[in-house]
C-alpha cells in the first residue's frame, strides 16, 4: 500500500487498459457481499502500456461506468503494475520497523534503477533469513511518482476520491488467499491483460518472485488487423467471436491466436527457470490464470503441457455471497478479468 486516507467504504477501482472494472464488496450476517460489480471496453489509444494517453476520454468512461452500476461511493482503491512498479524481496540487518522506515531509501538505492526521489517506497517485513539469523527478508515495493500522481489525478478528474493505491500483483493474490485458503505449496499467478502480464510466485502464501512483461491480448487484435485490414475495434469483436468477418477463416484465426499464445508460453517458462535458478528443489504444480487472457482455452492446455503444471482460471466471487440481482452467467464470465478489481474492493483502509 502506497498511502491511504482514512475513509470508511472502498470502491474497487481496476483501470484496465482493455477495460475499466468497478466493485463494491460490503459486510453482511452470511459473509462479504458482492453489491456491485461492472465492466467498460475501453478504446485503444486511451491508455498505452499502463500509461493514461486520454486522461479525459478515461475519466468519462469511469463516470460512465459508475453511472450504469449506480455505485454512490466514491472513495476508491486503485492499482498499478508494469515497468513503473518494481517489487523486490531483498535482505537487511535485522530491526524494528521504526528503524527500517528511516533507513529503507538508503537500503533500497542499491535495488532501484530510478532516482530515489522519483519513486514512492514501501515494504513487508517477511521475517528472519533463512541464511543469515542477523538479517532479515523484506519486500520493497517502489513506483514512480508520475505513474502515481497520473492515476490519482484520472480518479479525481472522474469526481473520485482515491484513498488507497495499491499493486496489481497483490491485489491479484489478496483475492486468491481470500477464494482459496487451503492453498499449500508453491502456486504461480498469472494474469494476462490487455497489454500486459503479470506474474506472481507464492511459497506458502507469500510473495517470492514477480515480473510483468509486455505481452497481452492486444497481440492478438493486433495480428487480426495486419491481416484483413481491419480496425482494432472490429479486430476485438472478430477475437471474441460477436463479429464474424468473411476476411478471416475459423482456421486464421485459430492459428492467430495459437501464435500468440505460443509467445506468453515462451515467456512465461523464461520467468519460471529464473524462478527455479534461484529455487532449484522447487516445483510448481498450480498455475492460476486471471485476465482476458485465462479465456483462450489453446492458451491454457499450451501452458499446462509445457509447465506439467495443473492451469485453473481464477473465481474471485466463489468466497463471497452474491447479490440476488446479478445475472450467474455473466459473472461466471466476467471472473478472470474481474479477480485484480476484486482484490481492490476487499481492502481496509489501514492496510498494510
Amino acid at each position: 500500500m502506497l498511502f491511504a486516507k482514512k475513509k470508511s467504504q472502498i470502491t474497487g477501482l481496476d483501470v484496465g487498459s482493455g477495460a475499466i472494472k468497478a466493485a463494491v464488496v460490503t459486510d453482511s450476517k452470511k459473509g462479504q457481499l458482492l453489491k456491485k460489480f461492472g465492466t467498460i471496453d475501453v478504446p485503444p489509444g486511451v491508455f498505452e502500456e499502463g500509461v493514461i494517453k486520454d486522461p479525459d476520454a478515461a475519466a468519462q468512461l469511469i463516470r460512465q461506468l459508475f453511472k450504469e452500476q449506480d455505485i454512490k461511493d466514491n472513495n476508491v482503491a486503485v492499482s498499478i503494475g508494469g515497468f513503473s512498479v518494481i517489487v523486490k524481496k531483498i535482505s537487511v540487518q535485522t530491526m524494528t520497523e521504526e528503524q527500517l522506515q528511516e533507513t529503507i531509501k538508503f537500503e533500497a538505492e542499491q535495488y532501484i534503477p530510478y532516482d530515489i526521489s522519483d519513486v514512492n517506497l514501501d515494504f513487508q517485513i517477511l521475517g528472519e533469513n533463512e541464511i543469515n539469523p542477523n538479517q532479515m527478508n523484506v519486500l520493497l515495493v517502489a513506483a514512480k511518482k508520475d505513474m502515481v500522481n497520473d492515476y490519482v489525478s484520472l480518479c479525481e478528474m472522474a469526481g473520485l476520491n482515491p484513498v488507497l493505491m495499491d499493486i496489481d500483483a497483490f491485489a491479484l493474490q489478496n483475492i486468491f488467499e481470500v477464494n482459496y485458503p487451503d492453498n499449500e505449496g508453491d502456486v504461480a499467478l498469472i494474469d494476462i491483460g490487455a497489454g500486459k502480464t503479470s506474474l506472481n510466485i507464492l511459497k506458502d502464501n507469500v510473495s517470492v518472485f514477480m515480473r510483468d512483461v509486455s505481452l497481452g491480448c492486444i497481440q492478438i487484435n493486433q495480428k487480426i488487423a495486419g491481416m484483413i485490414d481491419c480496425s482494432l475495434e472490429e479486430a476485438e469483436k472478430i477475437k471474441n467471436g460477436g463479429s464474424q468477418s468473411e476476411r478471416i477463416s475459423t482456421e486464421d484465426l485459430h492459428g492467430i491466436i495459437v501464435s500468440v499464445a505460443e509467445d506468453w508460453c515462451a515467456e512465461i517458462r523464461r520467468a519460471l527457470d529464473f524462478f527455479y535458478s534461484t529455487y532449484p528443489d522447487d516445483h510448481i504444480k498450480r498455475i492460476v490464470l486471471s485476465g482476458g487472457g485465462a479465456n483462450i482455452a489453446a492458451f491454457r492446455e499450451m501452458l499446462a503441457h509445457e509447465t506439467s503444471a495443473e492451469v485453473d482460471t481464477i473465481d474471485p466471487f466463489r468466497g463471497f455471497v452474491i447479490d440476488e440481482r446479478f445475472d450467474s452467467a455473466y459473472l461466471e464470465r466476467v471472473a478472470p478479468q474481474a479477480a485484480i478489481c476484486m482484490g481492490l474492493a476487499i481492502r481496509k483502509v489501514g492496510d498494510k
